[in-house]
């Protein structure tokens, strides 16, 4: 059990003033068992639509639906007792007018009882992002790589580089100045990111974004070696669980092809063993 776990929960305006102080820790969770886990060590518990790919085997985050964030925030909540919810806005849930992403937030948080949501997107969802946190609702940007734009960018590419750093360094303002409690920033080169950080005032969390940011984020099935299908540059495995859950099925199967599973200790008898009475005598 965490030492933190009768702690009041982490709200947005803690995030906020978090920054410049000591980095803060973020890892996605999709279940209620792996929020647990992630609430006794982390600071913001991101309910990413990285689940598509992760759990639901897609290609890409396209595809996940409202009802998926909806489930999958929904358990996680139920497994934070400290740490703060965020919800990713999914895609096409939020693009088409600031109206529109107010519904939708608004069902994320009514449904689930998470205190914030995330979308993608710099200056051109500077709108939506004032829309939305005038009207009660809390969010937490994201720019740099968005991967729900993955098509428009030609793949999952590092951006900021070269003529594309005072773009990116105005996505970062534009955000904070709509109303942003922090900010995401996703495979930005570590001195970009650097200057970034530097010039705002709301928090930074880097993914693939150097060590200079208020925060660190990764998907946790990345960092426990889960999820093997593909390992991102920025990723580093802490475990290797995916090798060791492969090791043990093999075994499980070995046993049960070969009959030394189950044994009399994982099965019942026919009949119950007669009680000893206490009182009983032995017999001479």
């Amino acid at each position: 059990m965490s030492a933190t776990s009768t702690a009041r929960p982490v709200l947005p305006p803690d995030i906020r003033a978090r920054k410049r102080q000591a980095p803060m820790v973020v890892l996605t969770a999709y279940t209620t068992p792996m929020a647990r886990l992630v609430d006794a060590h982390c600071d913001i518990a991101l309910v990413g639509d990285s689940v598509g790919m992760v759990l639901h085997g897609m290609a890409s985050t396209l595809g996940v639906t409202m009802e998926m964030m909806v489930l999958h925030g929904r358990s996680v909540v139920k497994g934070c007792q400290r740490a703060m919810v965020v919800i990713d806005m999914p895609f096409g849930s939020y693009e088409e007018s600031p109206q529109q992403a107010y519904r939708n937030a608004a069902r994320l948080m009514a449904e689930t009882g998470a205190p914030a949501v995330k979308l993608e997107g710099g200056a051109h969802m500077a709108e939506t992002i004032a829309f939305l946190t005038k009207r009660g609702v809390p969010v937490m940007a994201h720019i740099g790589l968005t991967p729900q734009s993955v098509n428009t960018l030609g793949g999952y590419k590092v951006v900021g580089r070269e003529g594309e750093a005072e773009a990116v360094m105005e996505d970062a303002r534009t955000v904070e100045a709509a109303g942003a409690f922090a900010v995401v920033l996703e495979k930005v080169p570590m001195g970009l990111a650097a200057r970034i950080t530097q010039s705002l005032t709301i928090p930074t969390i880097g993914i693939g974004a150097g060590v200079h940011c208020d925060g660190q984020v990764l998907v946790v099935d990345d960092m426990l070696g889960m999820f093997t299908d593909f390992r991102p540059k920025f990723v580093k495995r802490f475990a290797a669980l995916g090798q060791e859950a492969d090791e043990a099925i093999a075994a499980y199967a070995a046993e049960v092809r070969s009959g030394a599973f189950p044994t009399e200790e994982h099965s019942f008898p026919d009949t119950l063993a007669a009680p000893k009475s206490s009182t009983a005598k032995e017999p001479k």
